[in-house]
């Protein structure tokens, strides 16, 4: 089997350092600093920047683990955000993506971020399998995530935030709804 270059760890306060070294001084997407999902799009629109890194370090500093961050040796390379679907309402609630399918508990993947020289080397799928270890560690039996299909090959990476189908699909995800022609809700089922 070969050597897995990654290297996956929860973001706790002791790791803060290297997620805004990750995220970088702007905190990666125009300031959001990962936090769209946990806010109203008013208040994460709002809070870009130094708001938004306040937010996700009070969050950390409480306890709340948002997501993981990828290493390839010691540097940090790759973030994925997963939480139990809760954490995510004041977004949910509003969007006609991210409807629950149902009334199942279950844990959200709802952004990446991956370092510019580490893209389009699979990080993504091995982020996603990440998480589903990281759910089912934590007792979650389903993981939800809410994809982009793109309709184009050259489809800009900032969109896909979200991450994409294929890749969801190759981290063993199925299609559980099509919200809409390009958005789709992802699931992957835990085993007990």
């Amino acid at each position: 089997m070969p050597h897995d270059p990654y290297q996956f760890h929860p973001l706790t306060p002791d790791r803060w350092s290297d997620f805004e070294a990750l995220f970088g001084p702007r905190g990666a997407c125009g300031g959001c600093w990962c936090t769209y999902f946990q806010q109203s799009r008013k208040e994460a629109g709002a809070n870009k920047g130094e708001a938004n890194r306040a937010f996700m370090q009070a969050r950390v500093a409480a306890g709340k683990v948002p997501g993981l961050i990828a290493y390839q040796g010691e540097t940090p390379v790759g973030w994925v955000a997963v939480e139990p679907r809760e954490e995510y309402a004041a977004h949910f609630r509003t969007s006609r993506h991210f409807k629950p399918v149902d009334d199942r508990p279950a844990w959200a993947v709802v952004c990446f971020f991956v370092a510019k020289g580490s893209r389009r080397k699979g990080l993504t799928v091995r982020l996603l399998q990440a998480a589903v270890a990281h759910v089912r560690q934590n007792g979650g039996q389903l993981v939800e995530g809410y994809p982009v299909e793109p309709d184009k090959l050259d489809y800009a990476d900032v969109w896909a935030y979200v991450g994409v189908a294929s890749a969801f699909r190759q981290a063993g995800f199925r299609e559980a709804a099509r919200p809409s022609a390009t958005r789709l809700i992802m699931r992957c089922e835990i085993d007990a």
